[in-house]
């Protein structure tokens, strides 16, 4: 039985915490990953699945026993990977899944409401089930807030301080009757924030609107990765300069300045329709390894040497993600830390 109550006293671990496992649902949306696309793209979830199972226990989504043999045929390792028949509309389990939260040596799930990023993808509302669905799987106490919240909107060091975007929380496509105070209360009740710094808008190409995870993240206790671009005639240069000055100013939930380590965005990659929202900040940090996207690009050995400086101990491994991101993200998108207790 789910529960509703605020001030929980639970916090949001910071994802380099030890986890029990990743979740991960299998691709297979036509519409996000096209003839010619999924191949690549399911390579590259085998290599994600693999590496981070070498660390933790991975839990994949398929909708078919079909899909299941098939990945067990495409992995030469199944250790450590658990395979659960839960229906998916798509990949997004950063979003519609459960965000875990722990007290003491307890792991409880709050499961936040999904609307598909504001109602862009009628098709894919039926998420927000599969991601109670893992919830429930996860066997964990459930809290439901009942307002709309996206895993990839927010960003926590586990200490208390929390990265956010106006762009995508206050807009009006989310929850357009709670204000900004309102919003916060949410968040501090249910995930065990205390400070709240809030960036202004994401980067082109982001069908999220402006989600975090793109553009900041937490890289130990006090110290942030920030995208930045150099090229003044790009139209991210404008939007990554205020956030990178924001962070700048910005100090944690004790008070302390944050450090801001600025990394180079990858070229533009375009395809006839659209720019896609290629970057580095959408990297996942499993037990064992961080996973950092890649793009052929001259930045991505710069970027994942900066990010791998922060976790020695952990293999630090380039994922190519030119394929991945045409479905509009990335490898933290696709996946959703259950820490351990």
């Amino acid at each position: 039985m789910a529960e509703k109550t605020k001030n929980l006293g639970y916090r949001m671990p910071a994802e380099w915490e030890r986890h029990e496992a990743t979740w991960m649902v299998w691709p297979k949306d036509p519409d996000t990953f096209p003839k010619g696309i999924i191949g690549p793209v399911e390579e590259a979830y085998i290599k994600i699945i693999s590496a981070l199972a070498k660390g933790e226990k991975i839990n994949v989504l398929v909708d078919d026993k079909r899909t299941e043999d098939r990945i067990l045929s495409m992995l030469t390792s199944k250790e450590n990977i658990f395979i659960h028949h839960i229906k998916s509309a798509d990949v997004w389990v950063r979003d519609y899944g459960p965000i875990f939260v722990k007290k003491d040596n307890e792991i409880a799930a709050t499961k936040w409401v999904f609307n598909s990023w504001g109602s862009k993808y009628r098709e894919l509302l039926m998420d927000n089930e599969t991601g109670m669905q893992i919830a429930k799987l996860a066997k964990k106490k459930i809290f439901e807030p009942g307002i709309i919240l996206e895993g990839g909107s927010i960003e926590t060091n586990g200490l208390g301080t929390c990265i956010t975007t106006e762009q995508c929380l206050l807009n009006k496509n989310r929850n357009p009757n709670l204000s900004k105070e309102e919003l916060e209360s949410y968040l501090k009740g249910y995930l065990g924030f205390k400070k709240i710094i809030w960036l202004k808008d994401g980067i082109e190409g982001d069908d999220t609107d402006g989600h975090v995870d793109d553009i900041a993240r937490f890289v130990n206790e006090n110290a942030v990765v920030c995208m930045v671009e150099e090229n003044q005639n790009d139209k991210n240069y404008k939007n990554l300069k205020e956030n990178f000055e924001i962070l700048k100013k910005s100090h944690d939930q004790d008070g302390k300045k944050i450090d801001v380590i600025p990394i180079q965005m990858p070229h533009k990659i375009k395809i006839p329709e659209r720019r896609l929202a290629a970057n580095y900040a959408n990297f996942y940090i499993g037990n064992s390894s961080v996973l950092v996207p890649a793009f052929n690009d001259k930045n991505d050995k710069n970027a994942i040497s900066i990010i791998g400086k922060f976790f020695p101990g952990k293999e630090i491994i380039g994922i190519d993600c030119r394929d991945l991101v045409y479905g509009c993200g990335s490898i933290h998108c696709i996946t959703q830390q259950q820490p351990n207790a």
